[in-house]
């Protein structure tokens, strides 16, 4: 009996072993060598700034993922159950503003008090003022747009926005990660006369995006390289692109311009070891790939937020490493006086006063 025993424990053993190694994963990831981890030292040295954080709009739903103000004050967020819900100024009477039936994440108002809204599962749509939706784009250049991202608006009207992920949808952002190829795109929209198109691809899973101050340039986070890249829009350099910041400490997501000098940029988790040390090793990424989610790393409760000038100074760090922070945080917007943060899985909205 025990020797049956023995036998079965070693057969369940063998298919565990072989399931790891051999079961598809729908990745086929690349070699990579990250940069060195600057740590959490020097422009980045930890702090509690973040502790003052207060939270607001609790039980509307999970994951408010970037947070817009309209010219009246009022707060919009968007959550995983595809509904988008408007806040009083002081974040008081939530009420539901529109439900896009997928998942919304990038938000910004045009001129026109239109709500420009980057649905990752619909593409990029439009909700008027009164709460009237439109599709804009699905597609860009025989592309379906996979995983509509972040957005930000020109003073011209012009939109530009992330798809992520080429190959990958929202559901599976870790595939895309994990398997490290450039599958990111930029996409311009002009809503005069609805053209879209794609001004730079081959990005690793590109995320937030903003507009600089004299509009002659984007900044786009690249979420898989820890990077921030600058994209030339305007000007003598128009369609070139080149690093703006790079071997960061965290893994960058939302970025927006607070129109006095910074760009807030949103780090949902610091950077791990045991993923760095997994870039050049594409087989094991694949291996990590099969196991249970439950067992895979997952983000961490821990705070962090940089406001960088137009030259990538660090001008602002904050904190919170505290087991009940505010976390994962994946959008900043200032506006007022107030720092509104937005979380991919927080039940609520996060908002202190500006540092």
């Amino acid at each position: 009996m025990l020797k049956l025993i023995g036998k079965a424990v070693l057969i369940i053993f063998g298919l565990i072993i072989l399931y790891l190694l051999t079961w598809p994963t729908g990745i086929d990831p690349v070699a990579w060598t990250p940069q060195k981890l600057p740590g959490i030292t020097g422009d980045y040295a930890p702090n509690n700034l973040l502790s003052k954080t207060e939270i607001f709009g609790k039980g509307m739903g999970v994951g408010p993922e970037d947070i817009d103000v309209d010219d009246q004050g009022r707060i919009y967020a968007p959550y995983e159950d595809g509904k988008i819900f408007r806040f009083d100024a002081d974040g008081s009477n939530g009420v539901e503003f529109v439900d896009t039936k997928g998942r919304p994440l990038g938000l910004e108002f045009d001129a026109n008090g239109n709500l420009i809204i980057c649905d990752s599962f619909n593409g990029l749509l439009s909700a008027s003022p009164e709460g009237t939706l439109t599709t804009l784009v699905t597609e860009v250049d025989g592309i379906t747009l996979k995983f509509t991202d972040d957005v930000d608006i020109a003073k011209d009207g012009m939109i530009y926005f992330s798809d992520a992920s080429i190959k990958f949808d929202q559901h599976d952002y870790r595939h895309d990660l994990l398997e490290h190829r450039s599958n990111g795109r930029v996409i311009s929209y002009d809503p005069i006369t609805k053209e879209a198109k794609t001004i730079k691809d081959e990005m690793y899973f590109a995320n937030g995006v903003a507009v600089s101050p004299d509009q002659t340039y984007l900044l786009v986070n690249e979420t898989g390289a820890y990077k921030i890249t600058k994209i030339w829009i305007a000007g003598e350099k128009k369609g070139q692109s080149e690093i703006f910041m790079e071997n960061l400490p965290g893994v960058p997501d939302g970025i927006s311009y607070n129109g006095d000098g910074i760009f807030w940029v949103a780090f949902p988790s610091r950077r791990a070891d045991i993923l760095d040390n997994l870039g050049p090793k594409p087989f094991l990424r694949k291996v990590v790939m099969r196991l249970p989610q439950s067992l895979q790393l997952a983000p961490e409760r821990y705070g962090f937020v940089i406001g960088v000038d137009e030259n990538g100074k660090v001008i602002y760090n904050l904190h919170d490493p505290s087991p009940e922070s505010y976390s994962p945080i994946t959008s900043v917007e200032a506006h007022k006086g107030f720092l509104y943060f937005g979380s991919l899985t927080y039940n609520g909205i996060g908002r202190m006063p500006m540092p």
